[in-house]
């Protein structure tokens, strides 16, 4: 069952919905996610809305430039990303969701340091889940 997750980085300017079965939390250890401390839970644009604030949100790209890191410009707080291995699809951030406890859900790791041996290993294995 799907439930709809208010969320809104921490001046509230950009404000989004998340409609999604929160399960597993990845927790990628790359330079940029280690730092901001986010705990990612993928999704698509069907799941994903924006209520308020797309003008105030800032691009960051680094290394390849094919993950695009959303952050408000305003407070600084990183609300989702394309992330690099699916880069049509969403990663939001589940600190920036109202009311969720993290601490009852399972976190997954993710080697970001190691991004091309993980990348192949979470295709694998999505793979093999898959059939």
């Amino acid at each position: 069952m799907q439930n709809t997750h208010k969320g809104s980085c921490h001046c509230s300017r950009v404000k989004f919905e998340l409609r999604a079965e929160l399960g597993a939390i990845i927790e990628c250890n790359c330079s940029l996610c280690s730092r901001k401390g986010a705990l990612w839970h993928g999704t698509d644009d069907a799941h994903l809305k924006i209520l308020t604030g797309e003008d105030d949100l800032a691009l960051y790209q680094f290394g390849t430039m094919t993950a695009k890191h959303y952050s408000c410009r305003h407070c600084g707080v990183s609300t989702f990303s394309r992330p690099r291995i699916a880069p049509t699809a969403w990663v939001v951030n589940v600190r920036c969701l109202v009311g969720v406890d993290i601490s009852s859900f399972a976190i997954h790791a993710f080697d970001g340091k190691n991004w091309e041996q993980s990348a192949q290993r979470f295709m694998q294995n999505r793979a093999r889940d898959a059939v």
